[in-house]
């Protein structure tokens, strides 16, 4: 790996880190150049501003997470109604190993922003919907005559377990939330999945 890739990865880790543990705001250039060791121009060589750097972290997040959430789903059912329930049982091992002991990055950065243009935003809203989609997927793939209906329900719990986690830190929320899901799939079937 060349040593400008390296460079950027450590300025995304450091950044990632900081921004998820201490908030957006709270986390300055200054303290990202700090942890990373890398200077200021540097850091601007790779990001033209905090903006584009707090977009980036969130770009490279979506993307290891449609690179492994789906192949750890299906590693871990066998059944389509069961991969649904995966996803849940996937967040709750997140928010437990404490990587995810803040609640979702992608909320927790949209609510931080301000603008409904800032790049930081546009990256949050295309993995939420990106994410419903994946669960509509699921939901086609089990057989459910209305995945995309389905898919956006179970985002609801996903995205409130998150925001449990964020508020009351209850690392307990994604198994409450798959109870409810298991309930949602058993109403879904009875409409004639």
């Amino acid at each position: 790996m060349s040593s400008f890739n390296v460079t950027h990865a450590r300025l995304l880790d450091t950044a990632g880190r900081l921004f998820y543990a201490e908030g957006i705001a709270a986390t300055g250039v200054d303290k990202i150049v700090a942890r990373s060791g890398i200077s200021k121009p540097t850091l601007y060589a790779h990001f033209h501003s905090k903006d584009e750097l707090l977009a980036a972290v969130l770009e490279r997040s979506h993307g290891e997470r449609v690179a492994t959430l789906d192949a750890w789903v299906r590693e871990h059912a066998d059944s389509p109604r069961e991969r649904l329930l995966a996803v849940f049982d996937w967040l709750a091992i997140w928010h437990a190993s404490g990587a995810g002991e803040r609640g979702c990055a992608f909320v927790n950065a949209a609510a931080e922003v301000a603008g409904p243009g800032h790049p930081a935003r546009e990256v949050a809203r295309r993995h939420k919907r990106w994410m419903r989609d994946y669960l509509a997927g699921l939901a086609g793939e089990a057989g459910y005559s209305d995945p995309k209906r389905l898919g956006s329900d179970l985002m609801l719990l996903l995205d409130g377990a998150n925001a449990r986690v964020t508020v009351d830190g209850d690392l307990a929320a994604a198994t409450d939330a798959r109870r409810l899901a298991e309930m949602i799939l058993d109403a879904y079937q009875g409409r004639g999945a």
